[in-house]
């Protein structure tokens, strides 16, 4: 199992499979990243991997339609296409406010 801590919902540690998709797990668990589409279509799963981005997988086409190159060396995400493989902690800003 992994472990993922939702930082910016107080913290909550979850455990899920390895090869979890993040934003699934986060449904499932009340995690809380806000997503609207849950397909890639929309970015509003946009989160920042804190610790263990090293445990994501590769970025997918879809992530490069809404982030940028320096958006991923930051260790920005887009929730609904990725999957973990080990541990990490995840954060991400309230609805209506964006990342930087």
């Amino acid at each position: 199992m992994v472990e993922i801590t939702f930082i910016t919902n107080g913290g909550k540690v979850v455990s899920a499979p390895p090869n979890s998709n993040l934003l699934r797990v986060s449904l499932k668990e009340k995690g809380g990243i806000p997503f609207k589409c849950g397909g890639g279509l929309c970015g509003t799963c946009k989160c920042l991997i804190e610790q263990g981005l090293e445990n994501t997988d590769a970025v997918k086409p879809k992530e490069r339609r809404h982030l940028r190159p320096e958006d991923f060396e930051k260790g920005y995400r887009m929730a609904c296409q990725t999957f973990v493989n080990g541990d990490i902690k995840v954060s991400w800003q309230s609805p209506g406010t964006k990342l930087p």
